[in-house]
């Protein structure tokens, strides 16, 4: 039993509660199914604690750090047979959220159960989240704790202004996410949930490292 829920049945009103909580997540529910049935292939939106957040033309450097490590960790899965990696169009459907990530991986078992016609992807394996200054509060507020909850093993947070990347997987004792890496400039990342995944940091903010780490992958 969660603290949280330790401490409401602790209340008297704890069935008053949770009748009130139940009738929010219905409603929500229902908003979440008129968000599918509004949004289209031209939008990135995503559907968070019962409000639609429609994203708005992301910056240059964002734009080419999701271009770079994603066609990295495609390029590297794809070659390994090991899985599939999704880039920005993926709609993950978690109990009570839908995302769009930048950047997620789905190991071969996942990956074996998409269907091509599927529209909404399960909790992936590894999820990377480029910051900006209109997403990085859900980046690493609600996205952080909703991703490990739902078994998200692996979190990756790409800053592209100060060309940093911090990396989180799942403590099997807190079922929360702990720091394993605070990396820049002149360092590599390595990736826990896809093993053999090493690329230097500077590989997703310059075009010649990139090109360079790409070719080193496929290489090997």
């Amino acid at each position: 039993m969660t603290e949280l829920a330790a401490q409401l049945l602790e209340s008297p009103k704890a069935p008053q509660i949770i009748r009130q909580v139940q009738a929010i997540l219905n409603d929500e529910q229902k908003r979440r199914q008129a968000f599918y049935e509004w949004m289209d292939d031209d939008m990135k939106a995503e559907f968070i604690n019962g409000e639609v957040v429609v994203h708005s033309p992301a910056l240059e450097k964002h734009n080419a750090a999701v271009l770079r490590l994603g066609m990295l960790l495609s390029a590297f899965v794809d070659a390994q047979e090991i899985g599939m990696v999704r880039v920005e169009k993926a709609l993950v459907e978690l109990t009570r959220n839908s995302y769009e990530p930048d950047i997620c991986y789905f190991g071969s078992a996942k990956a074996a159960a998409i269907q091509p016609d599927q529209l909404y992807y399960p909790a992936p394996d590894l999820v990377v989240e480029v910051l900006s200054k209109s997403t990085q509060k859900n980046d690493r507020e609600v996205k952080f704790e909703d991703y490990a909850a739902h078994g998200v093993m692996e979190y990756w947070l790409v800053d592209p202004t100060r060309q940093t990347i911090e990396t989180f997987i799942i403590d099997t004792d807190t079922e929360a996410y702990a720091a394993t890496g605070h990396f820049s400039i002149g360092q590599s990342v390595s990736s826990q949930q896809v093993p053999g995944f090493t690329i230097p940091v500077k590989a997703v903010f310059d075009s010649s490292a990139n090109v360079a780490a790409l070719r080193s992958l496929l290489a090997s």
